[in-house]
């Protein structure tokens, strides 16, 4: 039997197998609310065999996008589009749906990746951003707003208004966004974290946010249902955010019943040196999963069906999260399955449409037409 294609538990979610659709960027929407291509986007994804699909960096308040074009969950206009979307993925996928709930913090206003990615100013379509302390992502940007503490709280009430509506969505899991240089990574690295109160200086103040957030989103959101999180393993940079910390931090997560890590890396400093090859961020998830006993999962250049199944068969992380993979090939996971004897889910239209050497792929008999 395939180790990809062998079910899971996280918490009270079974799933048939180790496969996630990565949450990605899609810079498509409109103050917040989705439009049309995530219509598209998301229904063509949730048919991949995949036994997840995560919906995109979803931001808690408009000022915690990262640019204009970014999803959001913080207005009933937000909500009511993507009850659509779902509603639609439901009839048609038996992939779980998960949520990551995100703020960008000091990466926020920026410009829309294919329009270059730049800090976008107050009145050119950005807005003020704020972060831990006042301290810009790059060189010669303006700098955020450091955050006093009525700041936190309303962050921190953000993430579970957001939470409620994911429940009201019937979100199957919430990922937080705790890495790639946004707000809850700012608040980690000491790089981007100058505070001198107690959220900022020793690795258990810088934790103390974060945590809090988890805390906050875990009450809020029904008890069978998963939380979990992505983490920037390391800051790639010399002094900062590094795997002996995270693996603290993700012991912390532990103690109180974080359900997944998604363990990636990088992106809190223009700095970085990263050696990027298939699989390079994999070595973090096992890491983490030895050190700390709790559910990882690999991500990174994973491309290829006999990669991923070498990382659950192995041991080195309990699933694969796959992004520019299932962009490329949005039927990843059937050409998986066929590769390595697994079978999964797929909707009766589409059944004819395996080759006739691979008809136990669906799990079902090809029909014929007269």
């Amino acid at each position: 039997m395939s180790a990809l294609f062998s079910p899971i538990e996280l918490r009270g979610l079974k799933l048939k197998n180790r496969i996630m659709v990565s949450p990605m960027c899609q810079y498509s929407a409109d103050d917040g609310v989705a439009t049309d291509w995530h219509f598209t986007h998301i229904n063509s994804l949730s048919l991949s065999g995949a036994s997840v699909f995560c919906i995109e960096a979803t931001h808690v308040e408009a000022i915690g996008r990262i640019t204009p074009g970014c999803l959001g969950l913080y207005s009933d206009a937000c909500e009511a589009t993507l009850k659509q979307i779902i509603a639609s993925v439901r009839k048609h996928s038996t992939a779980a749906v998960a949520m990551q709930l995100a703020h960008a913090g000091r990466k926020g206003s920026s410009a829309r990746p294919w329009d270059g990615g730049q800090l976008l100013a107050e009145g050119h379509g950005g807005w003020q951003t704020v972060a831990p302390s006042a301290v810009p992502h790059k060189e010669g940007e303006a700098a955020p707003h450091a955050l006093d503490r009525a700041g936190m709280v309303r962050i921190r009430d953000a993430f579970v208004a957001c939470t409620k509506r994911a429940m009201r969505l019937g979100i199957d899991a919430i990922e937080l966004h705790g890495a790639h240089g946004y707000l809850m990574h700012q608040f980690l690295s000491p790089i981007s974290n100058r505070r001198t109160d107690e959220y900022g200086g020793s690795l258990e103040n810088r934790m103390r946010f974060p945590l809090e957030l988890f805390d906050a989103v875990r009450a809020a959101f029904p008890h069978d249902r998963p939380v979990g999180m992505r983490v920037s393993s390391t800051d790639w940079v010399e002094g900062g955010w590094d795997l002996p910390q995270t693996i603290e931090f993700v012991r912390e997560l532990k103690t109180r019943g974080i359900d997944w890590v998604d363990a990636s890396s990088g992106g809190v400093s223009p700095l970085q040196k990263i050696p990027l090859g298939p699989g390079y961020q994999v070595p973090f998830a096992e890491a983490i999963k030895r050190e700390t006993g709790v559910t990882t999962i690999a991500v990174g250049l994973i491309t290829e069906a006999k990669l991923a199944e070498e990382i659950v068969a192995s041991g080195k992380a309990d699933m694969v999260a796959l992004a520019r993979a299932m962009l490329y090939d949005p039927r990843w996971g059937w050409h998986a399955a066929a590769e390595l004897g697994g079978v999964v889910d797929a909707p009766p239209q589409y059944w004819r449409s395996q080759p006739s050497t691979q008809k136990a792929l669906f799990g079902k008999t090809t029909f014929g037409a007269r």
